[in-house]
């Protein structure tokens, strides 16, 4: 299963993601590319998933019907979605082509201490 990362999904997702072929918006070079160029790159390097933090992504860009899954998460905060790794990777092995989804991993509040596991 080919996984792309958008730029504003932490780099760590992906060291946590095993299993999957990661690569990265940056990785790709790909970086600063806007929605819809990006979005038919995606498809043209036939990626079967796009994960991305972009909330407004699904307002501004048709995704339903597309090639591969788009899988919004609903923080992009390292110590936020990190206890959610499994249901991160659950959403990855369910997700179909065409479809839109959001993956709620909580949300980033300023000034919140949490545990270092």
């Amino acid at each position: 299963m080919k996984v792309l990362l958008d730029e504003d999904v932490p780099a760590k997702l992906a060291r946590a993601l095993s299993g999957y072929a990661i690569q990265t918006v940056a990785g790709m070079q790909w970086g600063g590319i806007k929605n819809g160029a990006l979005l038919a790159l995606i498809e043209s390097e036939r990626f079967d998933i796009f994960l991305t933090g972009d909330k407004n992504m699904e307002k501004q860009q048709r995704l339903a019907g597309r090639s591969f899954a788009v899988l919004i998460l609903s923080a992009i905060n390292w110590p936020v979605i990190r206890p959610h790794i499994l249901a991160i990777s659950s959403a990855l092995d369910e997700a179909q082509p065409g479809t839109v989804r959001t993956i709620d991993c909580g949300v980033f509040v300023a000034g919140l201490k949490r545990s270092s596991n």
